[in-house]
This record gives structure tokens, C-alpha cells and sequence, in this order.
């Protein structure tokens, strides 16, 4: 076989500058639409079985973040279930480079293991196979495409989960996946208990325009969700325009935002410390979750972190600060690795969606400790 690369599939990003030598593949990433961010790569490498390679993405030094490089390395799988890591990765000269011998005639590389559209198509039909779980359509992406948002529970309150604003962020819709099975699951008393005491909204994916097209951080404008929240259009970011009326119709006392972070290997959280009028019950809601949820996953942990903004100089164009400030709720942003958790680090798959859903399941265990203050 010849060896070829391609990226001609739901999420994938690559182009290929020259692959006739196995011994330097010259590729880069393409940027996300109408964008200049750019991180996010997908591609089948075909051809190569028993090949010393090495594969060289010659525009990393121009990432997004390109410090998220240093200590990073590429997931790889051949049957797009089980994903590990190249342990040949390095960042050198402005270059991401890896070497890699396939042991099959197919293997996918990818910048974290993707969730793709037909994955999450698969995840709305199964959890709609459960008594008491509806579906409500919050409107349609720029590309057409539906804005699922899940309604589980039958209490008066209602908590807001939402992911994938970021679409190269997939370990926020493999939290999901561990988030839903647990809060589903008839025989897990904290689960059935929640379901009696609150109503839960979910959208397991914010954008997927950009998680189809491949892109980091954008939608199909270009727009970068988690700086849409208040200032939203119809032409530029409906995603978030159609979130908000759905949360002033049925408002939040909590909204959870899941992300993930380039650069740091930690799992966290942040919260709205910086907007105006942050009050004291806000504050003490936020300590009460982090210290549960430190309980709950040994995977969480409260020492590193973001900096905390300046008292009324937050961000409200983000997504928990404009939903803490409009709301008067408890809002956060959680934020898991694309390295590992350095903490508890995996020699062979890193931070990985295994971990990601474990992390999403022990997340009922924080809302529970806090249902009955928010």
C-alpha cells in the first residue's frame, strides 16, 4: 500500500505538506472557520504498517497556545475505541513532532480522542430509551444543525449542564457520557434522589458546526461561543442566542459549563468570583461544591488553577459569569486536561474519555451536596 493521510471525516483537520518519505511527514493544521485559532487535528494515516515514522506539524509554534505543546502527547487508536499516547511526542524548533511504527494498515491520530457527531447522536437516542427524559430542540446551529438539549428530573429547580461551547474540547461530551449514565442509572440512590429534587437542562454539545468541521474553538462564523453570552446574534452565534432564552424561561439556581484546558495538567474548577455584586451565599455554594466534589473523585483538585479576576471586573461575556451575574446562581467553568492529570498521571492513555466519564459521574455527588442551598 501506498501511505496516505486524509482528514475527510466528521471532526477531521490536517493538510498535508509533503508525505512521500516516512521519515518527515510535513503536515499543519487547518483554521477553524472564518477563525484564526487554530490546535485541533484528526487524520487516518493509511499504508504504513511496520513503517518507522515520523510525523511533523510544521505550524504549532502559531497554535492557539503553544505552550500547551510542552508535555503534551499525540492520542493515536486503530479502532477508534481504545485511544493511547505516542510517547515519541515532542515539541522542538517550533514543531510538534512524533515518531510512530502503525502496527496496523490503518491508525487515526488525533489532538485528544474525538466525539463525534454520530457518537453524540447515539448518546441522545439512548438516554431518550429512559423513562422521564424528553428532548427539547433549543434551535438550529449556522450549518442547520439541531441544539439538543436533554430535560431529566421533576423538581422545581432547575440545573443547567452544558458542554462543548469549544468543540475541540471532546472531553467535555466524554464527561457527558459519564455525567448521563450515572444520572440515569435506577439502582444509584444519589441519582434517583436528584431526579425527586431537581430538573435537570443538558446540552451535551454547544457547537456542533465546529465539532463536525474540525475546529478548536469556533462555530461556522467564527464565532467563539464562550464570549457570545449577552451579545449573541442570530447571524453570528445562535448556539448561545437560543441557550439564553431557554434559561430565562426555566432559570437556573446552578449552570455547569465543561471544558477543557490546553495547557494545564489538572482537573478544576473556576468560578464568577469577578462579577459585579458576587455574594456571599454565591461564594459559600461554590466552596461547599469544590469541597465535595474533592471528596467525590480523587481526580479533582482545587491547587492550581486560573486566577481569580478582581472584584467587578469579570468577563460577562462568558459563559459563568453572565449566567451567575443574570441569574444570581452558583456558575462554573470546569476544566479538564488534554495532557494528563499530573496528579495521577496514565503512562499509556494520558487524560482520556474513561476518565473524563468517571469525572462526570462523580460531578452528581457536588450537585447533591449543594441542591438543597442553590
Amino acid at each position: 500500500m501506498t501511505l496516505n493521510i486524509s482528514a475527510a471525516f466528521d471532526s477531521g483537520n490536517i493538510i498535508v505538506e509533503s508525505a512521500d518519505d516516512p521519515s518527515d511527514i510535513r503536515l499543519s493544521i487547518r483554521k477553524d472557520s472564518e477563525s484564526h485559532f487554530y490546535q485541533w487535528f484528526h487524520f487516518r494515516t493509511t499504508g504504513a504498517k511496520a513503517t518507522p515514522c515520523t510525523f511533523r506539524i510544521t505550524n504549532a509554534a502559531k497554535a492557539a497556545f503553544p505552550k500547551a505543546w510542552d508535555g503534551y502527547r499525540v492520542a493515536a487508536s486503530y479502532d477508534r475505541e481504545t485511544w493511547f499516547r505516542v510517547d515519541a511526542t515532542r515539541y522542538e524548533n517550533g514543531h510538534l513532532i512524533w515518531d510512530h511504527a502503525p502496527e496496523q494498515d490503518s491508525v487515526y491520530y488525533a489532538y485528544f480522542a474525538p466525539y463525534s457527531m454520530e457518537r453524540h447522536a447515539d448518546l441522545i437516542s439512548d438516554c431518550l430509551q429512559y423513562d422521564g427524559v424528553s428532548l427539547d430542540i433549543l434551535g438550529a446551529s449556522l450549518d442547520g444543525l439541531d441544539i439538543d438539549c436533554l430535560r431529566v428530573g421533576e423538581g422545581e429547580k432547575t440545573i443547567w449542564v452544558i458542554a462543548r461551547q469549544h468543540p475541540g474540547e471532546s472531553m467535555a461530551e466524554w464527561w457527558m457520557e459519564g455525567f448521563l449514565a450515572r444520572l440515569l442509572d435506577d439502582e444509584d440512590e444519589v441519582a434517583l434522589q436528584l431526579r425527586k429534587d431537581v430538573t435537570f437542562r443538558i446540552v451535551p454539545n454547544m457547537n456542533p458546526d465546529g465539532s463536525r468541521r474540525g475546529n478548536l474553538r469556533t462555530n461556522a462564523s467564527g464565532a467563539n461561543l464562550n464570549r457570545e453570552w449577552g451579545v449573541s446574534t442570530a447571524e453570528n452565534s445562535p448556539e448561545v442566542l437560543h441557550t439564553i432564552a431557554a434559561m430565562d424561561a426555566d432559570k437556573p439556581v446552578l449552570c455547569l459549563d465543561v471544558h477543557g484546558d490546553e495547557a494545564l495538567p489538572y482537573n478544576f474548577i473556576a468560578g464568577a468570583e469577578g462579577i459585579p455584586g458576587y455574594t456571599e451565599k454565591q461564594a459559600n455554594n461554590l466552596a461547599d461544591f469544590l469541597d465535595a466534589y474533592k471528596r467525590a473523585s480523587s481526580d479533582f483538585q482545587t491547587e492550581y488553577g486560573y486566577g481569580l479576576s478582581a472584584p467587578g471586573t469579570a468577563n460577562l461575556t462568558m459563559c459563568t459569569n453572565f449566567t451567575a451575574h443574570r441569574y444570581d446562581c452558583l456558575a462554573m467553568t470546569l476544566e479538564m486536561p488534554f495532557k494528563d492529570n499530573a496528579n495521577a498521571p496514565d503512562a499509556v492513555v494520558g487524560w482520556s474519555p474513561d476518565r473524563s466519564a468517571q469525572l462526570g459521574g462523580a460531578a452528581l455527588d457536588a450537585i447533591a451536596d449543594v441542591a438543597a442551598q442553590v
